[in-house]
């Protein structure tokens, strides 16, 4: 499949569609408005290194996207820079677009000096994130129970 990935600040018009899925994947279900979360994206807007979104497309069909951001668990706040929100539409899964997506969100990370990057998960992901070199450095942390992991440059 030929798929493109993008920095969001390129292809502004997947804006409301990248907002809507971290919402309902993420946030929806914890009470926050919709409104709090496009607010937060509008920070990956900025000409700032980080944070920054990426979008999986093929011309104007959204299927993903994936960011990386300064900090995604309060639980562990010296931990920094994160690939965080990693999403895809269920339909384009299994198809190795969520591991294109974060491959590049690491290397764009590593690309700006960054010799470590962090991410957490929930459990059953853990087998995605490991096949692709992160590796889980604490279990269990925080409410959501998630895994943390950490893919080092050079590994």
């Amino acid at each position: 499949m030929n798929v493109t990935i993008s920095d969001l600040r390129q292809q502004p018009a997947f804006f409301d569609t990248v907002a809507d899925r971290i919402w309902r994947t993420w946030w929806k279900e914890r009470g926050f408005p919709a409104d709090y979360i496009a607010g937060r994206l509008r920070e990956n807007m900025n000409p700032s290194p980080i944070p920054f979104a990426l979008v999986a497309h093929r011309d104007e069909t959204f299927i993903g996207t994936a960011s990386v951001i300064a900090a995604d668990l309060e639980e562990r706040p010296q931990y920094s820079p994160w690939v965080a929100a990693v999403w895809v539409d269920p339909k384009y899964r299994m198809q190795e677009i969520g591991t294109e997506l974060v491959g590049r969100a690491v290397g764009e990370a590593f690309a700006l000096n960054f010799r470590r990057v962090y991410l957490c998960a929930q459990k059953e992901r853990r087998r995605f994130y490991t096949r692709q070199g992160w590796v889980p450095i604490e279990e269990d942390v925080g409410e959501r129970k998630l895994t943390v992991f950490v893919k080092n440059a050079g590994s």
